[in-house]
């Protein structure tokens, strides 16, 4: 018999709505329902944005999709359509058999997949042969993988035989489908709730169908009494809401609790009222001291106005109200051990969609999401969303505690794989963190993000090498001293330099994360550090890079005082949703799209070891300046070390 505080108990379901990452669970419901559950609260959860990925690329799925297909005037065909129905029985016949080889469950079947007869080929295969960089007649994906890769190269004919069905998917069914960024224009810096309330209200296609059957299929599974839908991204906001529409429809004695790093960001200044016919409750910044009151509201113990940062709207008004009683949050050390029960662990899609060697940790293996530190220590980027609490709050905990939590996850997932998921992991915990991992004998496999700060040794790289470190990501972002003490990164060009060859050294791949259109970045300053960037990789530094266009955010330091960059803000309209992004006008007058196509075409060389002894303006297709920045300065300030 159930004891009355049993009874009393209200059961949470924790949903990841689509589409997140394939290869790996988005860490959030694990987080919550692990911690809930070491409050004794009978908690759930489920990936839906796999599960749809697995009930439409199905032979029942994609015969769904040919009859969209077939209703598509021929004229209106895009390639990608008119290659699915000609090549539709290869396609329903090869699925099942590519999901199980990208599951892990067949990896023989990689053979056959590499000798390219197996897979039918559509549009994106045609990429293929812009690979090369050899011979005219080479194998065009040989020098990416060589003669011994068979089962990375099938994983990437795979993953671009999956990128061949979204495009159809996108053509044929929802023009706004993606396995990333699904819908996010709806969300993303969207000022009015207008866009996203007329795509809800129109029919439902395909893949909304579904998403309504698979969330239906959760509910009626673990009778909750309250869902919590995780939105990180502006991307699986559409189906989020489409989630919580189902439930209000099919179940509307259940509570529906948003919250997530989307809303966190963007949902701050949330006045719009039509969002609460999805959801009862919006919560901001960490989610577990609101859900202890959200629980202890449900269970008349508590007054809506003692809710924790919680938006509701008001029965009486009809207007959106922001309650934000007054509590602690839980501390960092008290959070609990994050739980993947419940999660379809040996159904995640290893994919190779980049040749990018650090890129590929995010869509290809399945990692343990697990945070060192909440928020960051150095929390001075002017970049960054500094003021929000998911960077401004910073608390550790010890490296015993990591360890324990480390131990509980590998023995329940049976995964060795971590990504440590910080902003920026602090060098002291690392350190304690690497020796503890050693001192117990615990053998996992670890990637993270850091500050290319002195504080990262020789001695150090090394230690964090032997107790597991395989990769580290880093931002150099304008590799220019001016922009970086502008930025008020911390850390200069050669500093970076010699922390990244120490970890090179220590036989970790090293990423750096790279900007471009920062506030007064002259074509002089672009070309220069591009310049550095050249001899980054050409002095054995870094190994992988990416460079990423400068975003103004308004709870940023540029956002918030940007007359300290020299830039002017745009007016926003009128704002009852998503605020995040910001228009600014920079007195430079660069054209920024055409520095990074180059910046963007260098980098991938670089990354294959092509162009390195080239002049950097090669990679202009307008005239740019010569760079001022000697092409020895690097491994002059290495031979300095």
């Amino acid at each position: 018999m159930a004891s009355a505080t049993e009874k009393a108990a209200i059961r949470v379901l924790s949903l990841i709505p689509p589409m997140t990452q394939l290869n790996t669970p988005y860490p959030s419901t694990a987080y919550l329902t692990g911690f809930l559950r070491s409050r004794g609260v009978p908690a759930f959860q489920d990936d839906l944005a796999l599960k749809l990925v697995l009930r439409l690329f199905t032979r029942e799925g994609l015969q769904a999709v040919l009859d969209r297909v077939k209703a598509v005037p021929r004229k209106a065909r895009t390639p990608a359509l008119q290659s699915f129905e000609e090549q539709f029985e290869r396609y329903a016949d090869t699925i099942g058999p590519t999901l199980r080889f990208l599951q892990g469950k067949d990896s023989t079947l990689g053979h056959r997949i590499c000798n390219r007869s197996f897979l039918p080929e559509g549009p994106r295969f045609d990429a293929i042969e812009h690979y090369t960089v050899g011979e005219e007649g080479e194998d065009p994906i040989g020098w990416a993988f060589g003669s011994l890769g068979m089962h990375d190269r099938a994983k990437h004919l795979a993953t671009l035989y999956l990128n061949d069905l979204a495009d159809v998917l996108r053509d044929a069914v929802d023009e706004r489908f993606q396995f990333v960024r699904y819908a996010e224009s709806l969300a993303a810096s969207q000022a009015s709730f207008d866009p996203l309330a007329d795509a809800l209200e129109a029919p439902s296609n395909l893949v909304d169908k579904l998403l309504a059957e698979l969330t239906v299929e959760a509910v009626e599974r673990h009778q909750p009494q309250l869902v919590l839908v995780s939105t990180p991204f502006p991307g699986n906001v559409y189906a989020a809401f489409r989630m919580a529409q189902t439930i209000k429809a099919r179940f509307p004695h259940i509570h529906t609790a948003l919250g997530g790093g989307f809303v966190n960001t963007e949902l701050r200044e949330l006045s719009e009222a039509r969002v609460f016919d999805y959801f009862d409750f919006v919560t901001l910044d960490a989610g577990e001291r609101p859900l202890l009151a959200l629980l202890e509201h449900l269970q008349g113990k508590r007054s809506k106005q003692r809710l924790v940062r919680t938006f509701v709207r008001d029965a009486e008004s009809g207007q959106v109200k922001y309650m934000n009683w007054a509590e602690p949050d839980v501390p960092f050390t008290e959070v609990g051990t994050p739980t993947w029960d419940g999660l379809p662990l040996t159904e995640y899609l290893s994919l190779l969609d980049m040749l990018n060697p650090m890129n590929r940790l995010w869509s290809d293996g399945r990692w343990n999401k697990l945070t060192i530190a909440h928020g960051c220590y150095w929390k001075k980027c002017s970049f960054c969303d500094i003021s929000l609490d998911y960077i401004g709050r910073y608390e550790n905990a010890t490296a015993e505690i990591l360890v324990d939590r480390i131990e509980a996850i590998v023995k329940e997932t049976g995964q060795t794989g971590f990504h440590f998921v910080d902003e920026a992991a602090p060098p002291k915990a690392l350190k304690a963190l690497a020796h503890e991992l050693i001192k117990r004998k615990v053998q996992i496999s670890w990637w993270g993000n850091i500050r290319f700060e002195k504080s990262f040794t020789p001695e150090l790289c090394q230690l964090l090498s032997d107790s597991g470190c395989i990769a580290i990501s880093g931002g150099l972002e304008v590799a220019s001293d001016r922009l970086l003490a502008l930025m008020k990164k911390g850390v200069s060009v050669e500093q970076v330099a010699k922390v990244t060859r120490s970890f090179t050294e220590a036989g970790v791949l090293v990423h750096a994360y790279l900007m471009y259109g920062f506030p007064t970045q002259t074509v002089q300053d672009t070309v220069d550090a591009l310049e550095y960037v050249r001899q980054l990789f050409e002095n054995g530094c870094i190994q992988s890079g990416f460079f990423h266009r400068f975003a103004c955010t308004v709870h940023s330091p540029v956002g918030m005082n940007p007359e300290e960059y020299g830039v002017t803000l745009q007016a926003l309209p009128p704002v009852s949703f998503a605020k995040n992004d910001i228009a600014f006008i920079d007195p430079t007058g660069v054209d920024h799209d055409a520095m990074g196509r180059a910046l963007k075409k260098a980098i991938y060389n670089f990354m294959h070891g092509v162009g390195l002894d080239s002049d950097v303006r090669s990679w202009f297709d307008v005239r740019v300046p010569r760079p001022t920045v000697n092409r020895q300065r690097i491994a002059k300030a290495l031979a300095e070390a």
